[in-house]
């Protein structure tokens, strides 16, 4: 059980963290960056030295983009797959980041490559979370036309996390973009309807509405800051909850 009155206990046991591409591209525009691909391994080893259960799911918009490509005229399921493949180059690169750091990780694709990763199985995935190794899902949810956030809900469900955190490049989620409005106001709390209805770009809508149905509560905040994510897991109240009405910070 978690101490409530300890700042630096965690609030959450199991949680899933939602990881842009462009995260791991950093200033470099194009890739992964390894500096921020270390930088992020740091903070992670961080939270799993607090013995909380750690999952990931990272995008690929650092290597391509499926969406994109299709408005530029490629065939959309074509497109998608391309970039299912990318999110496996940077479930790889983190995984070596991490385990170099002696971070036990598997990587559980949603298409199998056996050769590099284990198929996505979900009790296979909560065993590796039980035995405090990080898991990292590749290859989202292996159909076309589907986010990777919306198989970060989806993960998130299925091995039971307490809560999904969207790691983004700003501190919440706010009325209109901040990087180009500066009287952009952030939202603390929010409810799913809410985000639906207000068409709030924070995630798809079939992202949200799996979150909804299930009551899984979302924790948008910035990554930038170093140290984040383990004050969120902490219970710090950083960024933006989008949860039921009624619900209340970890602390």
């Amino acid at each position: 059980m978690p101490d409530l009155n300890d700042p630096d206990s965690p609030r959450f046991k199991r949680v899933l963290l939602k990881l842009s591409g462009e995260a791991l591209q950093g200033k470099v525009g194009y890739g992964i960056d390894p500096d921020v691909l270390e930088a992020i391994a740091e903070e992670l080893e961080e939270v799993v030295a607090l013995g909380v259960e750690l999952a990931l799911v990272i995008g690929g918009g650092n290597i391509f983009r499926g969406l994109k490509a299709s408005a530029a005229g490629m065939d959309r399921t074509s497109g998608d797959y391309m970039g299912m493949l990318a999110t496996v180059m940077n479930a790889i690169a983190m995984q070596d980041a991490l385990e170099r750091r002696g971070v036990k990780t598997r990587v559980l694709s949603a298409i199998e490559m056996k050769e590099i990763a284990e198929p996505y199985i979900r009790r296979r995935a909560t065993r590796h979370l039980a035995k405090g190794r990080v898991v990292i899902f590749a290859a989202g949810t292996g159909n076309p036309f589907f986010t990777t956030d919306t198989a970060a809900a989806l993960r998130a469900m299925e091995v039971n996390a307490e809560v999904l955190l969207k790691a983004t490049r700003v501190d919440g989620i706010y009325d209109k973009d901040p990087l180009l409005h500066d009287d952009a106001v952030r939202y603390e709390q929010l409810d799913y309807i809410e985000v639906l209805s207000k068409n709030l770009h924070v995630m798809d809508a079939t992202a949200i509405s799996l979150c909804r149905e299930n009551e899984l509560p979302i924790v948008v905040f910035d990554m930038l800051n170093p140290g984040n994510v383990r004050r969120v897991i902490c219970g710090a109240p950083l960024g933006t909850v989008v949860a039921p009405l009624g619900f209340d910070r970890p602390r």
